[in-house]
């Protein structure tokens, strides 16, 4: 028979392994077959200091962004499971602990910008909040029927923990105050986010505005589905009246970033840059509803 602190012993080893094989689980990589793209999205990028207190701690293809405080962090986007790491040392590496994390959340519920979160959250214990549409993609790690891409869209680890933030709604931590806006479209539950950050008496505006591009599963069509196509319009408008002094999105490339800061960080600062974004995005819908009515 085994003693008592044998017994104790063995389960403390066991649910460490069992831990491990947790962990490896949440940050499991893709196939090459099943997302082509994913090895370059994933790149690595050293963390970049924004402005102010905001930094970008994501990969070259895949973006998220810090939003710090003495109080407590707000983190943006987990990307693909594997990028989860990826972010967690390069908070580290700004000399921040993601133990200080309080909030993450989510432009749109894809596994390319949702797939790390379940790893993040456990890694920082931090809240997840998002939109009412992406919260149960979040939680079940599937997408949902009245996604665009909802054929195509990999599975992604679950989430154990979501909660719901509506439009219009401030979430605060500590002098943080990030402003949730809906611009649906790309999915049901695609979510912009914005915040000031200041240096000294200079304050900017920043939006993470969410991918506006109507791309979808073979046999879609937005003509079909008035309620995305009003979605992707509303979301249009709200881009285009938000305060914008620096634009990031989900994807970096989508609104230039590396080639915006190869001019400094100065560079990065364009109040046309949220009305450019939207004015490019109205012209993809119209251009894929036409050849749709063709």
């Amino acid at each position: 028979m085994k003693s008592r602190a044998g017994i104790a012993a063995a389960a403390v080893l066991l649910c460490a392994c069992t831990a491990r094989a947790q962990d490896a689980a949440l940050t499991q990589p893709y196939s090459e077959a099943d997302c082509p793209p994913c090895a370059e999205w994933n790149e690595p990028s050293r963390p970049i200091h924004l402005f102010g207190n905001t930094y970008y701690v994501g990969t070259r293809g895949l973006a998220s962004v810090l939003i710090a405080s003495p109080a407590g962090h707000v983190l943006i986007d987990g990307g693909l499971p594997d990028t989860a790491p990826l972010i967690l040392r390069n908070i580290e590496a700004l000399g921040f602990d993601p133990a200080d994390v309080e909030i993450i959340l989510n432009s749109h519920e894809h596994y390319d910008h949702a797939g790390g979160l379940a790893a993040l959250q456990q890694a920082t214990g931090a809240r997840v909040l998002a939109s009412p549409a992406s919260a149960p993609v979040l939680r079940s790690g599937r997408s949902a029927p009245d996604d665009p891409q909802h054929d195509v869209a990999l599975p992604m680890p679950p989430v154990a923990r979501v909660d719901i933030v509506q439009a219009g709604e401030v979430v605060r931590v500590g002098p943080l105050a990030l402003t949730m806006h809906p611009t649906g479209g790309h999915t049901p539950g695609g979510t912009t986010w914005s915040w000031r950050s200041c240096e000294g008496e200079r304050c900017l505006d920043f939006v993470y505005a969410d991918s506006q591009t109507p791309i979808s599963q073979d046999g879609f069509r937005f003509t079909d589905h008035p309620e995305a196509v009003a979605a992707f319009r509303a979301g249009h408008a709200r881009l285009e009246q938000l305060p914008c002094d620096i634009l990031i999105t989900p994807h970096p490339g989508a609104s230039r970033m590396w080639e915006r800061l190869a001019g400094g960080q100065d560079g990065l600062v364009d109040s046309t840059a949220c009305r450019s974004y939207a004015a490019n995005a109205r012209q993809q819908l119209e251009r894929r509803l036409e050849r749709e009515r063709q």
